[in-house]
């Protein structure tokens, strides 16, 4: 479903009059925040692409990562979704560009994954319990959405970690903030049932080392050992 978003406007990594002109004050909002992470990426080579998807997007998430020949695409879905509107309203307004970067981090780290081509991978040795009784069918769309839960969880980590770094001060109401996130109406076993990683993160302190992926992939390692 993502070749759809291929169609959306296509960024250049500068910000520039051109770029600017096409967006609205909320996609803006939304880059302009996220923006350090941006920045990061592309001092660090990761091939990745902004994407602006230009119809209407209710329904979709207002930011989500895309895998297109070889690229990661960061997609903003915006126009005509009143989520892009809400999820700034949910944050403090003195949080809200680390919250911003947070959320991009996540998304940075679901590129890390799909350029690692560890997309839906597992350490080796690691097996999980899948409930009885299931059809075929069933078991399918179980284990896609448990592979989710678990990329949606390493995203998590990696926002933190981002966090951790580059807004210490703050981290305790940010991770508070993405715990209540992850706890309003979750349904257990869903791909954003990730609390029982963001738990693990509670102290500033799990974060050591220079490598904003690394340190998060051990910690994730220990989330799949205590959630299964």
């Amino acid at each position: 479903m993502w070749k759809a978003f291929v169609a959306g406007v296509v960024l250049a990594w500068a910000w520039g009059p051109s770029a600017a002109a096409d967006l609205n004050p909320t996609e803006l909002r939304w880059l302009r925040g996220g923006w350090p992470v941006v920045a990061y990426a592309q001092a660090a080579g990761m091939p990745l692409d902004i994407v602006v998807q230009p119809q209407p997007a209710r329904g979709l998430p207002p930011l989500a990562l895309a895998f297109i020949d070889g690229r990661c695409k960061l997609v903003l879905s915006m126009r005509g979704n009143p989520d892009a509107e809400a999820t700034l309203a949910r944050i403090e307004p003195e949080l809200l560009d680390p919250a911003l970067e947070l959320m991009t981090a996540h998304e940075l780290g679901h590129c890390r994954r799909y350029l690692d081509g560890a997309w839906y991978g597992v350490p080796a040795g690691f097996a999980h319990s899948e409930p009885a009784g299931l059809s075929d069918e069933q078991r399918e769309a179980w284990e896609d959405m448990s592979a989710s839960r678990r990329e949606e969880g390493y995203g998590d980590l990696v926002g933190l970690a981002w966090t951790a770094e580059h807004h210490p001060q703050q981290y305790a109401r940010l991770h508070a903030w993405l715990l209540a996130e992850r706890s309003h109406d979750v349904v257990h076993g869903s791909p954003h049932d990730t609390l029982a990683w963001v738990r693990l993160a509670a102290d500033r302190a799990v974060w050591t080392g220079p490598s904003l992926f690394a340190a998060p992939a051990l910690l994730w390692r220990a989330g799949l050992a205590a959630d299964d």
